[in-house]
């Protein structure tokens, strides 16, 4: 059986250059999607949202391997939107006011019915996870300055202020903060984390 692995094909968005800010346009894609506010690092609603969207997009990876597509395919990598109602929340690094969209790519192959069947049963089989809380939304980007960071997730500043002055330059920014997590940080040396940072421009 064939393993599709949408981060290679999709290599332009999901392994940008760390050493240059490059603009790329980023086509619609659906997305399980889920929403809160409060620090990642501290806040158990941010714990309990990731696990329960790879609960659901590994549940639905799996029905799709045995059903009648017989198709596989890597799960994709969490994605995140960040923002504030005041953005001042950001430089003042107050992050009990962040607010976030959680998400994680779905092939185009996978039905929609698949993955709300999917969501069904791990619902019922972990109903500690705020599953009920899950949607399947469609998310166009557009036109947007990326890069990758290497390095923690402490140290992103210089490499976001590099990108905004180029969005800047490039038709202005729009949107949210954007950023996809390649790396398992559970594993991975903090020094060898990959983030590709992103942000829409006008």
């Amino acid at each position: 059986m064939d393993k599709i692995d949408l981060r290679k094909t999709l290599k332009a968005l999901y392994q940008p250059s760390a050493k240059e800010v490059v603009v790329a346009d980023v086509p619609p894609f659906d997305y399980l999607m889920i929403d809160s506010q409060g620090d990642p690092n501290t806040t158990p609603a941010y714990a309990q949202a990731v696990k329960a969207l790879f609960s659901v997009a590994y549940a639905t990876k799996f029905a799709v391997k045995k059903g009648p597509l017989q198709t596989g395919y890597a799960v994709m990598p969490l994605e995140g939107l960040w923002w504030a109602d005041d953005m001042a929340a950001f430089t003042s690094n107050d992050r009990a006011q962040w607010r976030w969209t959680m998400m994680i790519m779905q092939p185009a192959l996978v039905p929609h019915a698949l993955i709300t069947q999917a969501m069904a049963d791990v619902g019922i089989k972990k109903p500690s996870l705020p599953v009920e809380r899950l949607r399947l939304e469609s998310l166009a980007e557009g036109r947007c300055a990326q890069i990758l960071h290497v390095g923690p997730f402490s140290q992103e500043g210089p490499t976001i202020a590099w990108l905004h002055a180029h969005a800047d330059a490039h038709g202005g920014r729009r949107g949210r903060h954007y950023e996809i997590y390649l790396s398992d940080i559970r594993r991975a040396d903090p020094a060898k984390w990959k983030t590709v940072l992103r942000q829409p421009i006008g």
